[in-house]
């Protein structure tokens, strides 16, 4: 049986988890939960998965779920906040497997403490390798744990990979649904709305990733973790839209054998096979129904959708420059989120903060912590100058 601390519990990532582990109770304990503000929910969590320990983003929200726990007659587990809690949970002595689902930067340290515990990770957050790849690769192969690839894309490359080793890699194709705007042009970007930029397609995700979605930034992060993971220069990495989310990534290798993952967008599928790696268990679900498929079709990324190319070029510029890429994405996504800026500016504003750094080669952990919150410094403070 393998013991679980989900990082992030109450999320998209999160919630999915739970389901592969309410169909599979013989397998899997859960261990430790973490959540930020959703109370509610990680108390009805800790009601039916009886976790030893569980942490909140804040004090606050400890005495919150201490009182709802009080309230449903719940066994309290051990209740920890801020990082130090999340710390706690990522390494507990009898934790197995972290699953790592939290959105942002914050997840960064309670992955690489686990790992220095010697923990196997299930990698749902992009920004760990996004903004310390470098980092993360060494601390794995030093304290030789299993990193597994969560994203559906990357679980789909892991996958074909199966087939070959990364040196006989020739490209990865991996694949994009193009998001709810594969078509715009750059004038119509402009007055698109954020219940609009919310409405992706084809998958049902968090707003944040939602978001990074439609403006693309989230298959520029996804170049970037593919190069960390499978060990490629960028230059190996194609990205192909492909609307109908079928066709999850595909491998060629160098005796021009193309390799793909095909299935449909159900992201209990990468999340189960992480969790029982390099067993295949059952999930039930909708299936491919080839003989109802047309058709596949494939289509160039499109211009006007910036987030490929303004994240390809901070990982060429390389060191910090990917955290500052990264950070100023979160920061102008919350903006727009919150109605304060346009679509594009989400554009404008990374690009400004990527011409106001001078880049730090091989950043240690403090370092990107450092820079993170400088960005998130300089845009507030020229908030004004960027609009």
């Amino acid at each position: 049986m393998k013991r679980l601390c989900i990082l992030g519990s109450t999320g998209s990532i999160g919630t999915q988890t739970l389901e592969v582990v309410r169909g599979n109770r013989s397998e899997f304990q859960v261990t430790a939960l973490t959540a930020g503000d959703n109370i509610t929910l990680l108390a009805d969590q800790i009601a039916e998965f009886h976790p030893q320990i569980v942490a909140v983003k804040s004090v606050e929200g400890t005495h919150k779920l201490k009182q709802r726990l009080k309230e449903k007659g719940i066994e309290e587990p051990e209740i920890t906040a801020e990082m130090d809690g999340f710390v706690a949970c990522a390494t507990h002595a009898e934790v197995d497997l972290v699953v790592a689902a939290m959105v942002g930067m914050i997840g960064l340290q309670p992955v690489i403490k686990a790992i220095q515990k010697k923990k196997d990770i299930a990698l749902a957050n992009k920004e760990t390798l996004v903004t310390a790849g470098h980092l993360i690769m060494d601390y794995k192969n030093r304290y030789q744990v299993n990193l597994y690839p969560v994203d559906s894309e990357h679980s789909a490359i892991f996958q074909c990979l199966q087939s070959g080793s990364h040196d006989e890699i020739e490209e990865i194709l991996l694949t994009a649904s193009g998001g709810p705007f594969r078509d715009l042009t750059s004038a119509q970007l402009a007055d698109v709305t954020v219940d609009q930029a919310l409405a992706h397609p084809n998958w049902s995700m968090g707003k944040k990733i939602t978001i990074d979605s439609a403006t693309m930034i989230n298959k520029g992060l996804e170049i970037i973790e593919a190069c960390w993971l499978f060990q490629v220069p960028i230059e190996k990495i194609h990205v192909l839209v492909q609307p109908d989310s079928v066709i999850h990534s595909m491998v060629q290798f160098q005796d021009g054998a193309v390799i793909a993952q095909m299935g449909t967008p159900d992201m209990k599928l990468p999340i189960q096979y992480a969790m029982f790696y390099p067993k295949r268990a059952f999930l039930g679900g909708e299936r491919l129904h080839f003989e109802q498929l047309q058709s596949i079709h494939f289509a160039k990324p499109n211009p006007a959708l910036r987030g490929i190319e303004l994240a390809s070029e901070a990982f060429r510029r390389g060191g910090s420059m990917t955290t500052v890429m990264n950070a100023a994405n979160e920061y102008a996504v919350a903006k727009f989120l919150n109605h304060e800026i346009s679509f594009t500016d989400i554009y404008r504003w990374i690009e400004y903060a990527m011409e106001h750094h001078s880049v730090i080669q091989n950043p240690a952990l403090e370092e990107i912590l450092k820079t993170e919150q400088e960005t998130y410094t300089l845009l507030e403070k020229d908030r004004n100058i960027i609009k």
